[in-house]
């Protein structure tokens, strides 16, 4: 390599590693480094799937893809298989590799699914950074079959820089979920020590108040304070609940099941099935059920609750139900509640879906579904 390419591929790698320093959203900085990737190398179109625990690939960025690949959404580049996603999962990429017939491609052509602008084959490195993997890079440009090794050299060190990227974005993630776990516990405790001992105070105060009262105003009066601290004694409870959960560890529905209990219902549980929950997927069925249980407390007029919990290998289904007053509920229309409308934003937040069924002294229904 002579002197002069040495240092524009370094001066390549330089504005690269800016480019990924910059941020911490996924998709932009991807999207923007692979199209800065394209126009430093010549190349013309490229991709890069991120790829789950399980296999499965997602398209988190692309550049000028050809329009056989773009169309319907880009429904071909998110679904099904291919030879490089095969060899990933099977752990037989572990290097960039010379030149991949694209079998997406072959697809397109054999369904004459639309122009494919002379793009037949594509390079593909793995993003990684250390043991831990992340998913693919695929590059090429029409009618180009074969890739040097110092561009191989130059794919393997982008790849790489982005493997560590991710891996930067991953941790600080997981610290940012840390702290705000740890400003929950730390609100809660403030709130037990704080507004929760002011309010059991002023109860046992009112409770002395209706005793020493002389006449039936005044006990009427104290009575009423009396009612209203213990009214908000429980909504500080049900808040130091929801803020530091202490039965999640022991699973989301032992959790539910105490949650319940501490609001004074009656529940009803069963489980079908076993499967590890990702903790996002846990947090959310655990504040969407919060809420739906919350709802019956407040609005059901009963206090009988049922809760059932299915997992499997690929989603998990939670539905909470009541047998009280009911509403009228039409699906047409607007969800009419702010409670009901964040359920709704926290399975969708997570692909599910959410569905309510209520009709008038005919009780009220939950389903959320999520898949894993």
């Amino acid at each position: 390599m002579s002197a002069a390419a040495g240092y524009e591929e370094i001066s390549i790698l330089k504005e690269i590693a800016e480019l990924l320093n910059e941020g911490t959203d996924i998709r932009n900085i991807l999207s923007g480094v692979l199209k800065k990737l394209l126009h430093v190398t010549g190349l013309q179109t490229g991709w890069i799937f991120l790829m789950d625990e399980n296999g499965m690939h997602q398209l988190a960025a692309d550049a000028a893809l050809p329009p056989a690949l773009a169309q319907d959404g880009k429904r071909r580049m998110c679904q099904g298989k291919c030879w490089c996603v095969n060899k990933y999962n099977n752990g037989q990429l572990n290097k960039a590799t010379n030149i991949m017939e694209c079998k997406r491609i072959e697809d397109a052509i054999e369904e004459k699914a639309g122009e494919t602008c002379g793009l037949t084959h594509h390079a593909t490195v793995p993003l990684r950074a250390g043991q831990e993997r992340f998913g693919i890079l695929n590059v090429g440009s029409p009618y180009k079959t074969h890739f040097e090794k110092d561009e191989l050299a130059l794919l393997e060190a982008v790849a790489y820089q982005i493997g560590t990227a991710l891996k930067r974005i991953k941790l600080t993630q997981r610290e940012q979920e840390t702290a705000l776990v740890a400003e929950r516990n730390r609100l809660a405790r403030d709130l037990h020590d704080s507004v929760n001992q002011l309010l059991f105070s002023l109860s046992l105060t009112a409770r002395a108040g209706v005793e020493m009262a002389q006449t039936d105003e005044v006990k009427q009066t104290f009575g009423y304070i009396q009612d209203l601290a213990q009214e908000a004694l429980g909504e500080m409870r049900a808040l130091i609940w929801q803020l530091r959960p202490h039965g999640l560890e022991n699973g989301i529905v032992s959790a539910l099941r105490s949650y319940a209990e501490m609001l004074g219902l009656s529940i009803q549980t069963k489980v079908a099935g076993a499967a590890n929950i990702p903790g996002k997927v846990e947090e959310a069925l655990w504040r969407i059920g919060q809420e739906a249980l919350a709802n019956c407390k407040k609005h059901s007029q009963t206090t009988a609750v049922q809760l059932f919990f299915q997992m499997s290998s690929d989603k998990v289904l939670l539905v909470i139900k009541d047998a009280g007053c009911g509403f009228h509920y039409d699906e047409s229309l607007e969800i009419p509640s702010l409670g009901l409308k964040s359920m709704k934003t926290r399975a969708e937040a997570l692909n599910g879906t959410f569905h309510l069924k209520s009709k008038t002294e005919s009780g009220t229904e939950i389903k959320i579904e999520i898949p894993l």
